[in-house]
């Protein structure tokens, strides 16, 4: 496989992926050859450089760490749990089934969102978590699991004798010359951000330290240290792994359900276009990644050594497989896209307005985006029509309604009862 395409077209699909994403910003990177031969940038950004969180990327480095106790002897991939954290609750799992998300235990930690909490410690998760979660019998299908993955990190760190964050660093980063990954956020990095989706409006997203959850999903990394770590995954390292082992981790275990192409192997996704993909065939490895505020993808041919990485500070917008696909394909530049632009606020007129409404039993959104008012259909094919907002007037600039006035029906109390514009009626429930 090669990634096709041209720089214009690379910067054409980063356009496109903030603007259709609503993100704040987005970085990449493309690889040939192992070499990252071109990035880009787009949205509020101040440089490729800028550090993002990866989010369970990071699941990708444990994974690694795993595979060099068991080439060096100290642990096999059909050890159970038990045999290394013997008071955990899932001592019957063994090591292979927790890389590749077929232990059947549940998809994440007792207690309050992990990813938006402050972190807990390894005992005290351990205890919360005794076993009682299994939602699956082991190895009956893939189940993806960020406890798995903190439990993992615990197995190298009693293994190995040090914590998760030290091994990370010591046999990882600094060999492969990672600089600018780390266990928090240096400067210059991105805010994490969600955006409301009616609203248009920007809001950060909290930091947290994960602590015990860190193997799962803690570090922060850059387009270009994380091109590094593609082409350590297609080739090897003799400090770090072995190519033959990084292979056997690409070696599809279980069908990915819920993913939108692809296999699970020991902890590598392994990516392949549908049918009609310029690269259909043979897989592309690596991960996605997300934490409240943050998306990652990064992806590599190991034979190739080809990939791509794309960083972006949004809780949601984009679905980051489809995104690695595309950004290897690139966009048509002549397909001009207006930059997405958060809200600076919604005026008074627009804000009683904004949200669910109904023609007929037909759902559509009326949101805030780029200074006008737009309705989306929700049901494909998605339309949508744009209206600017003057002091009297709601008038369509763009879509079906072009020139046509939205009026605001009200009731005695003065609420807004309907919509109506070009004798299409809009009702906040649906008529059937």
């Amino acid at each position: 496989m090669t990634t096709a395409g041209t720089p214009e077209r690379w910067q054409a699909a980063l356009d496109r992926a903030q603007a259709s994403g609503r993100l704040p910003s987005i970085v990449g990177g493309v690889l040939r050859g192992g070499e990252l031969v071109w990035t880009g940038t787009a949205g509020a950004v101040t440089g490729v450089e800028q550090q993002y969180r990866i989010g369970s990327i990071t699941k990708t480095l444990t994974a690694v760490l795993v595979m060099q106790c068991r080439d060096d002897g100290l642990v096999a991939l059909d050890d159970t749990l038990g045999k290394h954290v013997p008071e955990s609750g899932y001592r019957d799992a063994t090591l292979r089934e927790l890389l590749a998300h077929t232990s059947g235990m549940q998809a994440e930690p007792v207690g309050p969102w992990w990813e938006r909490s402050a972190g807990v410690s390894v005992p005290d998760l351990i205890a919360a978590n005794n076993g009682s979660g299994r939602v699956l019998e082991p190895g009956m299908t893939f189940h993806y699991s960020n406890l798995g993955y903190a439990l993992l990190g615990e197995v190298v760190a009693r293994v190995l004798g040090d914590d998760w964050w030290s091994l990370v660093r010591g046999r990882l980063l600094e060999p492969l010359g990672m600089t600018r990954t780390s266990y928090d956020a240096r400067e210059p990095h991105a805010q994490g951000s969600s955006v409301d989706h009616f609203a248009g409006t920007r809001h950060d997203e909290p930091h947290e330290d994960t602590r015990a959850m860190a193997p799962a999903g803690q570090l922060w990394s850059t387009v270009g240290d994380l091109a590094r770590w593609l082409d350590f995954l297609a080739t090897g390292q003799p400090q770090v792994l072995r190519r033959a082992s990084l292979l056997e981790m690409a070696g599809p275990v279980a069908l990915a359900a819920g993913h939108q192409e692809g296999d699970y192997g020991l902890g590598l996704r392994v990516l392949r276009p549908a049918p009609g993909h310029p690269f259909g065939g043979r897989g592309v490895v690596g991960h996605t990644g997300s934490m409240p505020g943050f998306l990652a993808t990064a992806f590599v041919d190991q034979d190739s050594r080809d990939g791509v990485v794309a960083l972006m500070n949004a809780t949601a917008g984009v679905a980051t497989d489809r995104l690695a696909l595309d950004l290897m394909v690139g966009s048509d530049p002549a397909e001009q896209v207006a930059r997405w632009v958060p809200s600076s606020g919604v005026p008074d007129t627009v804000a009683e307005l904004l949200g669910l409404w109904y023609w007929g039993n037909s759902a559509l959104e009326l949101r805030w985006h780029n200074e006008l008012l737009e309705l989306r259909t929700l049901a494909p094919p998605a339309l949508s029509d744009r209206f600017v907002v003057t002091p009297d007037r709601i008038v369509g600039v763009e879509g079906y309604l072009l020139g046509e006035t939205m009026q605001v029906h009200r009731g005695a109390g003065g609420s807004v009862t309907h919509l109506e514009c070009a004798t299409f009626v809009y009702t906040r429930h649906p008529i059937r």
